[in-house]
């Protein structure tokens, strides 16, 4: 069943590659009594999500910053290694956006947000969305309707639904 608007968070690991190798982390410790951001996106290296989506949270960073969001999450059907180096070569984790990997899909699947497109190789990938997290609790999503795009879902999307919000 897909997460709406007022659901807390299921558990679930995210795993990224830290100093000493592989490191994991689980979806309550990243949001326990902090305000967040967590965008998903289908895939790192893909034209959409390193060409707008990535870079609109990168441009925004300082203003969610002001508004209380402790931490920019990206979140990817990827494993640890793809994603350092993603976030390497967009520039993300120099401009503080962290990038966690979903090797197995289990937090996109428990949140409802995975699809499949077999014929480019994805398979339980994540569909584009960004929300802003309290305290483990959903209170803005939005949602990509259209595949290659990225308005709803970009760091200035998510602002904007902020300022209808708040």
């Amino acid at each position: 069943m897909p997460i709406l608007v007022g659901d807390k968070l299921p558990e679930a690991i995210l795993r990224r590659s830290g100093l000493l190798g592989p490191e994991e982390t689980s979806i309550s410790s990243l949001t326990a009594g902090r305000k967040v951001v967590i965008f998903g996106l289908p895939g790192a290296y893909t034209s959409t999500c390193s060409a707008s989506h990535v870079p609109s949270f990168m441009r925004t960073k300082d203003q969610f910053a002001s508004k209380g969001v402790a931490e920019i999450i990206c979140v990817s059907v990827n494993d640890v290694f793809v994603m350092k180096e993603w976030g390497e070569s967009t520039g993300a984790r120099a401009a503080g956006i962290s990038m966690w990997a979903d090797p197995v899909s289990e937090f996109t699947k428990a949140i409802g947000k995975n699809f499949s497109a077999p014929i480019v190789g994805f398979v339980e990938r994540s569909s584009r969305y960004a929300m802003l997290v309290e305290n483990g609790t959903v209170t803005i999503l939005n949602e990509e309707v259209a595949t290659g795009v990225c308005d709803l879902t970009a760091g200035e999307g998510l602002l904007d639904a902020m300022m209808e919000h708040y």
